[in-house]
């Protein structure tokens, strides 16, 4: 007990500072979004006008939109990929280690660089990009600057820079599985989608599960690559709550109504967290 007792004396400095850096800033933010406060004037409380202000708009329904948009295209693909690279890197036995340390190399890279990286890429007049769809005799598009191709573009963007995360742990997930059903399976005949479906695909759901989730909050907080290449352009198009939210506090200065986005965005979250705990509950229930 008395060893009990001095390790929570131990941790209670770092769960007071925790709690401090955590607590704080949600506090605060709930404050300012009652507040009518520009940079420079004083602080006016206003109520809940931010937020009928906000929801009234158009240009809170639409970030949200392209967020979810966004979100789900990217974290579908990027799932998708990265489980199909692993299941195909995981048959090869020469080499796979090369290229499983070739396929993280864009993860370490910030998302600002991808971004330019990819953008000056994506240029319509100077851009590769372009130049070798000219060469097969395809003319390419402006692909970040007009509203049909804009939001893919960045999807296509995301997917380049974020497959390899998908890819890293499945593929560990993948050489961590026993052998023993799989052989089971080899001896009962079964095909390799058949392997696939009852096999490798029930024992890889946990973690499959995982990387959905890690993937969704990521992409729900996207701003670097959006910021850096279209700055939530054209039209609005590529607009999402992050750069809604910058915007709306750096460029005109309504920090209350960028405090209420904020506000918002993470009530929304927190109701997608609690409906997917109920629906896990009720799956563990069953099972």
């Amino acid at each position: 007990m008395r060893r009990e007792k001095h390790i929570r004396w131990l941790i209670a400095p770092a769960l007071v500072l925790l709690a401090a850096g955590t607590l704080y800033p949600v506090i605060y933010s709930g404050y300012l979004s009652l507040l009518q406060w520009n940079w420079g004037s004083e602080a006016k409380f206003v109520g809940l006008r931010n937020f009928v202000r906000i929801l009234s708009g158009s240009g809170f329904p639409k970030a949200l939109f392209n967020t979810f948009y966004f979100a789900v295209f990217a974290v579908v693909i990027e799932t998708f990929l990265g489980l199909g690279l692993a299941l195909a890197i995981n048959r090869i036995r020469v080499g796979a280690g090369l290229i499983r340390t070739l396929m993280i190399l864009p993860l370490m890279v910030s998302g600002i660089a991808v971004s330019l990286i990819w953008k000056v890429m994506l240029d319509p007049t100077l851009g590769i990009i372009n130049y070798l769809l000219s060469l097969v005799g395809i003319p390419g598009p402006a692909w970040l600057g007009t509203v049909p191709t804009a939001m893919p573009s960045i999807i296509m963007i995301d997917t380049w820079w974020q497959t390899a995360f998908t890819f890293i742990i499945l593929s560990s997930a993948l050489k961590s599985l026993p052998a023993e059903p799989f052989e089971a399976a080899r001896l009962e005949g079964a095909t390799a989608f058949q392997t696939f479906r009852y096999v490798t695909l029930p024992m890889l759901k946990p973690v499959l599960i995982t990387v959905i989730i890690f993937r969704t909050i990521d992409t729900l907080k996207v701003f670097d690559i959006i910021f850096g290449t279209t700055g939530g352009g054209p039209l609005r198009a590529t607009e999402s709550v992050q750069t809604l939210a910058y915007q709306t506090a750096f460029k005109s200065y309504k920090f209350g109504e960028s405090a209420a986005i904020a506000v918002v965005f993470s009530l929304i979250i927190l109701a997608l967290c609690i409906i997917y705990l109920m629906i896990d509950t009720d799956d563990g229930e069953k099972a």
